[in-house]
């Protein structure tokens, strides 16, 4: 009597454990859900898409899957636009600290926020090269462009907008989600075309961390005159 009784309470120790852990298991999103998510994505610039989401991910600081889950739709639903450092003109800015590129109109309003992959701050030594991975902060401007693929020292450049130095904002096939790039800023192949058209020769970057940021609206003023 005593073996069964104890064989029951460990039975229903077991069933109760097992109906806390089902009660607990998120529910999967339905498709009203997933397509709501992917029309905020799309109102706030990110885009469509897993980028679109890494994106979102980096900018608010969370972890960069990729993935689309209930705890992700909760925060996408609940978020606001991105807002540019610097309004009132447009320009291109690169947050180093959240690693993404964002992208404004003749207003200052974000219109495409993109995840990108900077400088790695190592030094590095390859095909006859050496140096310091650094992404400069500062301002800028676009100097120079080239429509499609540029073979530079250090490997391939898709349609690269060129800033400072032989430094260019480019698409690449490979956009971690940390910095490890020699000091280009690398953006997804799919915006790169894209990135291309929409900041000609003369457009203003930002590009700033935590600990730097020079406003560039002076400059922005003087191109109106």
């Amino acid at each position: 009597m005593l073996a069964i009784l104890a064989t029951s309470l460990i039975l229903l120790t077991a069933t109760a454990k097992f109906a806390r852990a089902e009660s607990k298991k998120t529910p999967a999103l339905s498709r009203v859900e997933l397509k709501q998510a992917s029309e905020r994505l799309v109102e706030m610039g990110y885009g469509k898409g897993a980028t679109a989401l890494i994106a979102f991910q980096k900018f608010e600081g969370r972890r960069a899957t990729g993935r689309l889950n209930r705890e992700e739709f909760e925060a996408i639903m609940g978020a606001s636009a991105p807002q540019a450092r610097d309004a009132g003109y447009k320009h291109v800015e690169v947050d180093l600290d959240r690693q993404v590129l964002l992208l404004t109109d003749n207003d200052g309003v974000v219109t495409r926020v993109l995840p990108v992959s900077t400088g790695s701050n190592r030094n590095y030594k390859e095909k006859s090269m050496s140096g310091l991975a650094y992404t400069p902060r500062g301002r800028f401007r676009v100097y120079a462009k080239i429509a499609g693929w540029r073979r530079s020292p250090l490997g391939l450049l898709y349609y690269p907008n060129y800033f400072s130095d032989g430094l260019a904002i480019h698409g690449n096939p490979s956009v971690p989600n940390s910095p490890q790039s020699h000091g280009c800023i690398r953006i997804p192949m799919s915006a790169a075309i894209d990135i291309a058209r929409q900041t000609p020769v003369g457009t203003i970057i930002l590009i700033y961390d935590s600990k730097s940021f020079v406003s560039a609206k002076s400059w922005a003023e003087t191109d109106r005159q």
